[in-house]
Order: structure tokens, then C-alpha cells, then sequence
């Protein structure tokens, strides 16, 4: 299913357009977990939840606006999370054809190399990172062996990057393993920079090996914002997500489509850097 909409307004020949959606940024949880997960992430950003982070209300939702694929993760706060995490995503990309999964990684845990091979065989294409959740810094040098053994195995990582509290993913942390490791692909979320978007623009713009995704930004950028920073990176190295539960698909498209892009970014953004990254046709 491709979402239709209608660019303009009858009056004034308006063009009708569909398109296929990625969401390139969505968290699930186990069904017995998602309540209190949901909620704990909504303490810690003060934000209310919009949904229960569920596979099933997350494909309920998503399908209202025809998503057609969903990247999904979870973040393991402990070391000993790791493994049952990325079973769980691993179980529900085989329950739900539609997910695309990421496992989880802790610089913590003392088993990567294996775990990282036990994730690859089981499908998953990439590893999820929060170092807010997490507590470390991005560029802390006991992650770094664990960078090395990723980009090892052609695997990307989703940042989440910035944050007005801490600097444990400040953008300048992030642009260090940029140019640490240039062959390590890295997905920095919220335009690079939640709250920290100018630092963003500042240290990333020339990281060439650094993608970004929309979510959790365009509630508080500007659309001026928004397009400057989209035009500043440049649209092929954006995805679009909308951080379910955090946010409604349905609102995140309604603020996307209000953006003044061309149709041709509008296509590259909701599902051709994600089939460029992982060689996926929609």
C-alpha cells in the first residue's frame, strides 16, 4: 500500500502523489515490558507517550499512512539485555515480514564479536545505539574495540545523537568515530542532534560516512529549520522514522509534507537513502 496525498489544493491544481514509506526509526518492546518501557522513556524525556511501544499498535498505526517496512530496535540499558534484546527483535521480524531489525550492543558487554556474529546469522542488519539510555560517551574508548568489530562486518549504526542534559551523544562525539572509523556507516537520529542541532550542522555536515534520520525533530525545528539543515546535509543522506511510540505517524507525516521539498526528495527521504544503505527495493 503507497500513501496518497494531495499536494496543494483542488482549487489551486493541486497534484496527487503517493509515496512509499520507511519508518526508519521505531522501538518495540516485549508485550509484557511495553507499558512500563513506554512509560520510563516518557519519564526521561518529560514527554507524553503518544502509544504503546508494541509490534501490533505500532504496525496499526504505521499502516494508517502505508508504511511498507519498519526499522525496529530496542536499547539494552545493562549488559546482560543484550542477548534476550536481539532475540526478541530477531522473533519478531520472522512474526512480522515488514520489519527490518536492528540488534542491540552494550560497551559493557564482554561477549561482542560472538553476539555480533550470532546477530548477523540471525538476520538482523544493524546495531541500535542510546548513549543517554546507556550512560557512556559515544567516543569512549572502551566502545571503540566494539566499533572496530561492527564496521568489521559491514554493519551500520543507528546514534541516537544529541541532548540538552548530557553530552554523552553530542555531536562532536559523534563526528570523533566518524573519523575514527571512515568505513563505519552511522545513522545519526534527530537530524543529528536532539536539541543540540546547531553543534550538528557545525561537526557533521562534512562526515561523509554520516546519515541522519527525521525523528523526534520536526515537533521543535522550525520548518525554516528543518529545510535549512535537510539542505545543508543533503536530502540523500536523510530517512525519515518517527521514533514510535514517542510520536504519531500520522502527525510526523502531516509535519514532513508541510517541509517545501521536491517531489524527487520527498521519494529519497521516506525510502531511497534506505534502500541505497541496506540495498533494499520497496
Amino acid at each position: 500500500m503507497c500513501y496518497t496525498v494531495l499536494v496543494g489544493t483542488a482549487d489551486t491544481g493541486g497534484t496527487m502523489y503517493s509515496y512509499s514509506i520507511v519508518d526508519a526509526h521505531a522501538h518495540i518492546f516485549p508485550e509484557k515490558i511495553a507499558r512500563k518501557a513506554t512509560e520510563n522513556i516518557g519519564r526521561f524525556y518529560d514527554i507524553p507517550m503518544c502509544h504503546l511501544g508494541s509490534a501490533e499498535e505500532l504496525l496499526r498505526r504505521g499502516s494508517a499512512i502505508g508504511v511498507k517496512r519498519y526499522l525496529v530496535c530496542s536499547t539494552a540499558t545493562r549488559p546482560d539485555q543484550v542477548e534476550h534484546i536481539n532475540t526478541f527483535i530477531h522473533e519478531q521480524c520472522r512474526l512480522h515480514p515488514e520489519f527490518f531489525g536492528f540488534a542491540t550492543m552494550h560497551p559493557g558487554y564482554a561477549n561482542f564479536e560472538a553476539e555480533l556474529d550470532r546477530a548477523v546469522a540471525l538476520g538482523l542488519h544493524g546495531v541500535k545505539l542510546h548513549p543517554d539510555f546507556q550512560a557512556f560517551n559515544i567516543d569512549a574508548p572502551e566502545a571503540l574495540p566494539m566499533y572496530r568489530a561492527i564496521a568489521d562486518r559491514g554493519l551500520p549504526i543507528l546514534f541516537h545523537t544529541g541532548d540538552d542534559r548530557t553530552t554523552y551523544s553530542a555531536p562532536h562525539r559523534l563526528r570523533n568515530i566518524a573519523d575514527r572509523f571512515p568505513d563505519l556507516v552511522c545513522i545519526g537520529a534527530h537530524f543529528g542532534g536532539y536539541h543540540a542541532w546547531p553543534e550538528a550542522v557545525e561537526y557533521l555536515k562534512p562526515c561523509k560516512n554520516v546519515y541522519f534520520d527525521t525523528s523526534s525533530s520536526l515537533p521543535f525545528l522550525s520548518r525554516g529549520q528543518a529545510e535549512t539543515m535537510l539542505r545543508d546535509f543533503g536530502v540523500e543522506r536523510f530517512l525519515w522514522g518517527s521514533d514510535f511510540p514517542m510520536w504519531d505517524h500520522a502527525e510526523e507525516l502531516e509535519r514532513f509534507l508541510s517541509l517545501r521539498l521536491t517531489e524527487d526528495e520527498r521519494e529519497r527521504i521516506f525510502h531511497g537513502t534506505f534502500e541505497a544503505l541496506f540495498g533494499e527495493t520497496l
